[in-house]
């Protein structure tokens, strides 16, 4: 194989926001605090595919702060062991403040952020928000420990993740609609 200096070839940039639903079949609108996994690896392949990135870059963000993203195994077994394991770390049953809601905003720079977040976007009135609040602080706290993003390398056109690896976004309260941010860069 010859190398092709990297400056002979224009870097190539893509961002683009992947939508996973994560179990809304059954039309349910309130999240039940369900912990699962899913395969997001096809449609990052698509996305470096259809870019025609050949060497690069992927880096994916999620765009909830309760999910999470993880390299590993997909693998049924696996993924019920994964989701009793964040259950075990973090019980939906457990005591947290965050869960408090009559006792939120708790400080000036809360009520700031609802207000950028929620009332200044037109979704309602303080009371509104709290009232759609689930509670969820021990989603909030597994992903933590899982982590937000993930890097992965692109080399001969394939992104560089193991035979039994799997990009698995971990929605940690739901069932509900959620985003991914792919950000694919390379030549």
């Amino acid at each position: 194989m010859t190398a092709v200096p990297s400056a002979a070839r224009a870097t190539q940039y893509l961002y683009e926001r992947v939508a996973v639903r994560t179990g809304l079949g059954d039309g349910v609108l309130v999240p039940k605090q369900e912990i699962s996994l899913h395969d997001i690896t096809p449609q990052v392949e698509a996305l470096v595919q259809r870019l025609g990135i050949r060497d690069g870059t992927v880096n994916i963000v999620s765009q909830h702060t309760t999910t999470a993203l993880t390299i590993n195994e997909y693998e049924t077994r696996l993924l019920d062991d994964v989701a009793a394991f964040m259950e075990k770390l973090a019980p939906a049953s457990g005591s947290y403040k965050h869960n408090d809601l009559h006792l939120r905003p708790a400080s000036d720079a809360d009520r700031a952020r609802i207000d950028r977040n929620w009332m200044s976007l037109g979704k309602g009135t303080l009371a509104e928000f709290i009232a759609q609040e689930p509670i969820n602080a021990h989603a909030h706290l597994c992903a933590m420990v899982l982590g937000a993003t993930v890097t992965i390398p692109v080399a001969e056109g394939r992104l560089c993740i193991g035979q039994w690896q799997s990009i698995i976004l971990v929605d940690l309260d739901g069932p509900r609609e959620r985003t991914v941010g792919v950000q694919v860069t390379g030549v």
